[in-house]
């Protein structure tokens, strides 16, 4: 039995309506990946949250990674994963695979899955219209990029003729070669050059915790000048300092708020742009806590 009538229906859309005229004609870049993008009922509930937003008027970006299923795809073709400072050592064989996964298999089943729930979407690779120029970051990883420019007019040509763009993050230079992109800095260059509203990092953790090993330790808040404290005390530890150093760069880069939040709870990302509670740990430029 529903336990929802429809006044009760009515009155969650009412409170939404700010929040709808917020975002609506803003661009929200969502970087997607970790458990989210592995386990099926999830995936299903962030792309039916990723058209809703579309469906109301915001201009979303879906830029994802995928390294679960290239070490998934590299094992089923013998070879190891091997990593150095958490990047993955990428050889020519593997900056192959690392092509057929992103902009292949994962890139057009997201657009499949956008496309099945309403949504109009269109696929990319950051080598389509050049979009991520890149170089060797360290001869040691191989073809691991460093991004040396956004050249963004191809998303913002799928905006404005309504599409939903999917990229996937592989890059390429001048004479061709290809490149693996960390999803992170990817998400961080590329929001900051659409001058995002916001970015919605999604992981596999709540968001930023006083206490890892406890969490409902949540930070909700914090600015830049709070996040490299966090950094040098050790409450931002490990794995999660990339992500904030990325999260950090998006801001210098022109993004409004940025949000590292769980993707693993369902439908996150409405939670966060259509209510006052929001979800996971906003960050945010010191001058607008002034």
């Amino acid at each position: 039995m529903n336990k929802f009538s429809n006044a009760d229906r009515a009155e969650v859309l009412t409170q939404a309506l700010p929040f709808i005229k917020r975002y609506n004609g803003k661009v929200v870049v969502v970087k997607y990946g970790g458990n989210a993008m592995i386990d099926e009922t999830l995936k299903a509930q962030v792309m039916e949250d990723v058209v809703l937003l579309w469906l109301v008027g915001v201009k979303i970006v879906l830029l994802h990674g995928g390294g679960p299923e290239i070490s998934d795809m590299m094992k089923k073709m013998g070879k190891e994963s091997v990593f150095v400072d958490g990047l993955r050592v990428t050889d020519k064989e593997t900056v192959d695979i690392v092509q057929m996964v992103l902009a292949g298999k994962i890139n057009k089943t997201l657009v499949n899955f956008l496309e099945t729930h309403g949504g109009t979407a269109i696929g990319v690779s950051g080598m389509d219209g050049r979009l991520i120029e890149a170089s060797i970051k360290d001869e040691r990883l191989g073809y691991v990029g460093e991004i040396e420019k956004i050249n963004i007019k191809t998303v913002t040509d799928l905006l404005e003729k309504g599409y939903i763009p999917v990229i996937s993050t592989v890059g390429c230079d001048k004479e061709g070669n290809c490149y693996n992109i960390n999803a992170d800095t990817a998400a961080a260059h590329i929001a900051g050059a659409l001058n995002a509203e916001r970015l919605i990092m999604m992981t596999d953790v709540e968001g930023i915790l006083e206490d890892k090993n406890k969490p409902f330790s949540l930070i909700p808040e914090i600015t830049v000048s709070d996040a490299e404290k966090l950094m040098q005390s050790g409450i931002i530890s490990s794995g999660m300092i990339p992500k904030v150093e990325c999260c950090i760069e998006a801001l210098q880069q022109g993004v409004k708020n940025v949000v590292i939040m769980d993707g693993r709870v369902p439908h996150s990302i409405l939670m966060e742009l259509l209510t006052n509670e929001g979800a996971g740990t906003l960050i945010k430029k010191d001058e607008e806590n002034e």
